[in-house]
């Protein structure tokens, strides 16, 4: 074997084992997700950390567009049509552009979710642009954080902090047009669950709908099942009308199937609503 291609050989073996050293990410990739609506929010970012370095006005400089994050641009993902800020977003995949100022954000929803950084960012693609207030934080966020606060059934805020940074966006999915129409849609089947009716009648109460309608549905279900959160149900809707003798009525029945089931949670429930329905 000559010179050159022993040489060579060792070249490679060298240049293949540096090639297989897998060294810690320096802003690590995380993923943050939450179930708003009917629906669920995703975010897939890298996250920088301060290290003793000025971030905002700085080494990220205001007026310019920014990958909210590090390496990839960050990823917001929506399985659901949402409302964010108040502005209507469609299901998708995108990217989440940023463009920081000294006492706000503007959030850059894009259709690009797959660019390296905002180097190849495009104003074309912007689906919508949402300008929000900054708020200063007494003590610093060493590595940039995305998390869900403030959370209902059906919104929740993305809240970003930095440093001493803090911007929030509030989402929100409009559930309460979703259920309506598969109430309507399952209930004018041919076919009907007693599940469909329990779901439907729960609903009803929860948000203080028609309880005549309600207590239609939950007669359906008592029609055919009789565990102790059936009679539950309709003794809710029953107290809820003012017809507390049948409420108590159904809740004693309720009362005595929970205790055999062992279920403590229906018990102090039922034992609620004879209280609250002394005749």
């Amino acid at each position: 074997m000559s010179k050159f291609i022993l040489t060579a050989c060792l070249s490679a073996c060298l240049t293949t084992g540096y090639a297989q050293i897998t060294l810690p990410a320096a802003s690590p990739a995380a993923t943050v997700a939450q179930q708003v609506g009917l629906g669920t929010v995703t975010i897939d970012y890298g996250r920088p950390s301060l290290k003793g370095r000025t971030m905002f006005g700085d080494r990220v400089p205001y007026g310019k567009v920014w990958r909210t994050g590090a390496n990839k641009i960050t990823d917001l993902t929506l399985s659901e049509p949402m409302t964010i800020e108040g502005k209507a977003v469609a299901t998708g995949k995108y990217g989440l552009y940023s463009i920081p100022a000294a006492d706000s954000f503007t959030f850059i929803i894009n259709k690009d979710a797959n660019a390296w950084g905002a180097y190849d960012y495009k104003a074309a693609n912007d689906v919508v642009r949402l300008v929000v207030k900054t708020e200063k934080t007494p003590t610093k966020t060493e590595t940039l954080t995305f998390e869900f606060v403030d959370l209902t059934p059906a919104s929740a805020v993305l809240q970003m902090r930095w440093e001493n940074t803090l911007v929030r966006l509030n989402i929100a999915d409009d559930a309460d047009s979703h259920v309506m129409a598969q109430i309507k849609a399952k209930t004018s089947a041919a076919t009907i669950t007693t599940e469909t009716y329990y779901s439907a009648a729960n609903y009803y109460l929860d948000t203080n709908r028609d309880l005549k309608q309600a207590l239609v549905w939950a007669n359906k279900v008592l029609e055919k099942s009789n565990e102790y959160y059936d009679y539950h149900l309709r003794a809710k809707i029953l107290a809820r009308s003012g017809n507390c003798k049948a409420a108590r009525a159904d809740a004693q029945m309720s009362l005595d199937l929970s205790k055999k089931a062992g279920d403590d949670a229906y018990i102090k429930n039922n034992e609620k609503i004879l209280e609250d329905c002394k005749l």
